[in-house]
């Protein structure tokens, strides 16, 4: 059944056609990534299929039953909500029974004698149960936990943009629609946090459609790849690998094709010159043909963004870190880090959000002074730095300037790695920014228009020095592609922040992961390296603890687990509200319940009739679904359980 249809679809913005004639549709089932360069219109299709942005031509027909959400890379959120109103904002009856019922708990637990409070709550308890409120509340502290979020009261308002995003995208998961138009949801998303949505997303019944930079996020969970190149749209029905594959075989099919038509062409062309007489009707066809094919145009290879800038000589001398310490409001986030970088250092920074990696770079850089120990920069360093907020230096700057000018502004002319020069209008082209918009204003750009501009003029200025803070967000992956080969040629020190796993493995050689308490670890190796390296340590643990676990004693027990444990002050215990300990009491009987209704369900399957197919795959189905709930309440009474021991 086809969710969405696209007729004929165009779309033109003066300067640049998006769409000239699509045509596709998205199917009940379909895990569609959605790919091509930055500005190539991917963001502007899912508001048209959304229905934020009007069509130039065409129509797109939206199954009436469909439930199509939206999930755009800058959310809208009401700032004076909490987290778990926002997430229940759309919910409707679900979220009014819901305060009311926190509401009822609360006056009762001050007067627990009050006969009309409990009947209250007994009917609202009760019409929780028939709209289903229950499973969602467990439903969405479930989902905003695995996104790094477990204070549930909040103020949005008081959360910063990557956060927000995560509120958002929780909100969108919860809503379960038929279609989720989702754009970059990775982006702010630390690796644990994308590893989660991966697996979500594979489990998830409904259709997607979604861009991402996460090469490995696209791989895993798509099962078609939709291509905009041009204005055309081109599809692909497979994974991102089964895409790259396909499209290295058309590329060498059309290039094939038209080396023949060349051939063919220049013998008739040589046929014409040596002047036959053009009496005879086979001779006058032949005649018009050759002139047909003179006129003939081939849709050349999509361009690909060409780094060959040159770097710096680099000294021995690099970037020198003695005993550096940064805390802000009585937060550590790096303690006593010693490191002296050397030319040939391929390094990758990680840690969750807030972990303090962009204030390492901004230390490093001297934007930020530490509060203790010593930053020595060598004579001969220049560093080109990528800022992740390289929009907002855009617009500091004036986004009413010129492309071209704010090129310029680094020289008329680059020299290039072969050590010849051209001007920056090639080097824009080289950058794929035709004449066009060279001449534009900066804000006609996209977000990764932008992006991918800001990262131009930092390498034309022949840096030795490379860091790269989230330089894959809103940057398309064949960008990326040709970034990570410049990268492996690039004849200086590379420090990159990164949460793309893809990135890091094509790019470093050593990762720093920042820690609670402020220490940064050194792990030798890419990123799937360091998670080989994480495992084994856990594993390390495991063992550890089950050899040295006594099977009588409870105080042999707490010391075992002080010595395993890391050495961090702890947090002041939560305790379980009200609604929590409801919700806790009441998973322990709706467990049960679903285990005998599974085992039912699996009992009806193996007696179902024979031959009756439509039976069976219906008891399969239920099935499925009730192993689905028990994992989901059975981990989310773990989690209470946890916090009320």
């Amino acid at each position: 059944m086809s969710l969405v249809t696209l007729q004929s679809v165009k779309k033109d913005f003066g300067i640049k056609e998006i769409l000239k004639d699509a045509s596709f549709s998205i199917d009940a089932n379909d895990k569609v990534g959605l790919i091509g360069t930055n500005g190539s219109g991917k963001s502007t299709l899912l508001k048209m299929i959304a229905g934020i942005e009007p069509i130039d031509g065409g129509q797109i027909l939206t199954n009436s039953g469909a439930k199509v959400i939206y999930l755009p890379q800058q959310p809208d959120v009401d700032e004076n909500l909490t987290v778990i109103e926002q997430v229940f904002a759309n919910s409707g009856e679900q979220m009014m029974l819901v305060r009311e019922y926190e509401e009822v708990s609360e006056k009762l637990a001050h007067s627990p004698e009050d006969g009309q409070l409990m009947s209250r709550l007994s009917t609202v308890m009760q019409r929780m149960d028939t709209t289903g409120a229950w499973e969602l509340e467990t439903n969405a502290k479930i989902i905003l936990t695995k996104l790094g979020i477990t204070d549930f009261n909040v103020k949005v308002g008081t959360l910063s943009g990557g956060y927000r995003k995560r509120i958002a995208l929780a909100t969108a998961l919860l809503s379960e629609p038929d279609l989720l138009l989702m754009d970059e949801p990775t982006n702010h998303l630390d690796a644990l946090s994308v590893e989660w949505l991966q697996s979500y997303l594979n489990r998830y019944r409904g259709a997607l459609l979604l861009i991402t930079h996460d090469r490995y996020f696209l791989d895993q969970v798509t099962n078609r790849i939709i291509e905009i190149d041009r204005g055309d749209i081109f599809t692909y029905s497979g994974n991102y690998s089964y895409y790259l594959e396909k499209k290295a075989l058309a590329e060498d099919s059309i290039a094939s094709t038209q080396r023949k038509f060349q051939g063919v062409l220049r013998r008739e062309l040589e046929w014409l010159k040596r002047g036959p007489k053009a009496r005879s009707t086979k001779q006058k066809a032949r005649i018009q043909r050759i002139e047909v094919m003179r006129e003939t145009e081939f849709k050349q290879a999509q361009g690909k963004v060409d780094i060959s800038t040159v770097s710096r000589r680099i000294g021995k001398k690099v970037i020198e870190l003695e005993k550096v310490s940064k805390a802000y409001n009585g937060r550590t986030l790096i303690k006593n880090f010693t490191y002296g970088f050397s030319p040939e250092d391929r390094i990758g920074i990680i840690g969750g959000n807030g972990a303090g990696k962009s204030t390492l770079m901004n230390i490093i850089t001297g934007r930020v002074e530490p509060d203790s120990g010593t930053v020595d920069i060598g004579t001969t360093i220049h560093i080109g730095y990528f800022d992740q907020h390289s929009d907002d230096l855009l617009a500091a700057l004036n986004e009413n300037q010129r492309v071209i000018d704010y090129i310029k502004e680094e020289g008329e002319f680059v020299k290039i790695s072969d050590g010849t020069q051209i001007t920056a209008s090639q080097m824009l082209e080289r950058f794929l920014f035709p004449g066009n918009q060279q001449y534009a204003p900066i804000h006609k750009l996209s977000g990764g228009e932008k992006r991918r501009l800001f990262l131009l003029r930092v390498l034309i200025s022949a840096p030795n020095v490379l860091i790269l803070d989230e330089p894959t967000n809103d940057l398309d992956v064949q960008t990326l592609a040709i970034l990570e080969e410049y990268l492996e040629d690039f004849t200086g020190t590379v420090i990159v922040v990164s949460h793309d796993r893809y990135f890091l493995d094509r790019t470093v050689d050593t990762i720093f992961a920042l820690e609670e308490g402020g220490n940064i670890r050194q792990y030798p190796g890419n990123y799937s390296v360091y998670l080989d390296y994480k495992k084994a340590e856990e594993d390390s643990q495991q063992t550890l603890a089950v050899k040295e676990k006594p099977q009588d004693s409870q105080t042999e027990v707490k010391k075992v687990n002080s010595q395993v444990a890391p050495k961090t002050a702890q947090p002041k215990k939560r305790r379980l509200s009200t609604w929590e300990k409801r919700e806790f009491e009441r998973l322990e009987s709706k467990i049960a319940q679903l285990e005998i209704d599974k085992a039912e369900a699996e009992k009806a399957m193996v007696n179902a009739p024979p031959g009756n197919y439509t039976q069976v795959q219906q008891l399969y189905d239920q099935v499925e679904e009730l192993k689905r709930a028990i994992d989901q309440a059975t981990e989310r009474w773990m989690e209470l359980a946890e916090i009320e021991s």
